[in-house]
């Protein structure tokens, strides 16, 4: 290679600062991009064409099985790298598409979500009852602020959500005292914070940029906020960043475990269980939609699957049948 991977992820990241985007998409791209330097023999992306990366999309479809969201996001890392990166047309790419796969979410019944709560404590409890009761996805969760609570309208707002887009999800009445007690911490840890010379969370560089000094905001701060102050990787500054993802799906898992629930239960079944939970009760699919922050209905309408035809009134004709079975 004339210019060394060093040098590439280099301009890559001053290229990926320039457009604002999430550390998390840094690093996801930055991913694919070695994924695809190293299927091609280290050779540089820039001494490459466009039927290598058709071949290298294909590889991931064909002989790595990857779901289609997943080949989309390297098709999208590879996509950056050249026409923002490199600077060069990558326009009408062939490759053969993975195949889409329906799968049916693991959705807990109430007693079973009322089990798994019942095993959590602290912070973790109220988290798991906001990914149920609001239907947030984790990361959702983790990034809560205290603005995003509106206690008088019982609504809370995500801000930049899959997709970079905001949206309005339900504040369960039940959990409002709690709430309320959790951001009185999170006030007090922030006060501290303050007299120790720092009091800054991380914030999305656009609005950092625009609002200098809403970094130091209380109504900024983590609604679960980390217990240590961290360096900022992208600025070098000490801040108080949130949770880690980690700490929540273990807690989660090991309370499904010792409620011997036997499925496989993540947080992201919280957010399945929630959306089942409305259709059963009559809740219309655009609405739930909306509550979800799903761009397309027909990802919303996978939760009619999950309820089949038990919501129907159809009977098997089996019990029609007058059986007499062994153990009867």
């Amino acid at each position: 290679m004339e210019q060394s991977p060093k040098k590439l992820q280099q301009r890559f990241h001053e290229t990926i600062m320039h457009y604002h985007f999430a550390l998390k998409t840094e690093k996801t791209y930055w991913h694919w991009i070695r994924r695809f330097i190293l299927f091609n023999n280290k050779v540089h992306p820039d001494k490459l064409t466009k039927s290598d990366v058709e071949r290298f999309l294909t590889h991931l479809a064909v002989n790595r099985l990857v779901a289609p969201a997943t080949q989309n996001i390297a098709l999208n890392a590879l996509l950056f790298l050249y026409q923002k990166v490199l600077g060069r047309e990558m326009d009408n790419i062939r490759a053969q598409r993975a195949k889409p796969k329906v799968k049916i979410p693991v959705v807990l019944t109430h007693n079973e979500v009322r089990a798994v709560i019942a095993q959590l404590k602290g912070h973790y409890q109220l988290m798991a009852c906001l990914m149920y009761g609001a239907g947030l996805r984790l990361s959702e969760c983790l990034r809560l602020r205290i603005e995003a609570l509106n206690f008088e309208q019982m609504t809370i707002t995500i801000r930049r959500g899959k997709g970079g887009k905001d949206r309005v999800t339900l504040l369960p009445d039940n959990l409002r005292s709690q709430l309320r007690v959790q951001a009185e911490k999170v006030r007090l840890i922030h006060a501290q914070d303050k007299l120790e010379g720092f009091g800054e969370a991380s914030m999305p560089d656009a609005l950092g940029r625009k609002y200098p000094h809403v970094a130091k905001s209380y109504y900024w701060q983590y609604l679960f906020p980390s217990p240590n102050r961290a360096i900022d990787p992208r600025s070098g500054r000490e801040k108080r960043h949130h949770l880690l993802e980690k700490g929540l799906q273990r807690a989660v898992r090991s309370a499904a475990v010792r409620a011997k629930i036997d499925k496989h239960v993540t947080c992201h079944t919280l957010r399945h269980s929630f959306a089942t939970h409305l259709l059963q009760q009559g809740t219309d699919l655009r609405t739930i939609q909306e509550l979800l922050g799903h761009e397309d209905i027909t990802t919303t309408q996978i939760y009619t699957h999950v309820l089949g035809l038990h919501g129907t009134g159809v009977a098997s004709p089996l019990q029609s049948i007058d059986l007499i079975l062994p153990g009867q």
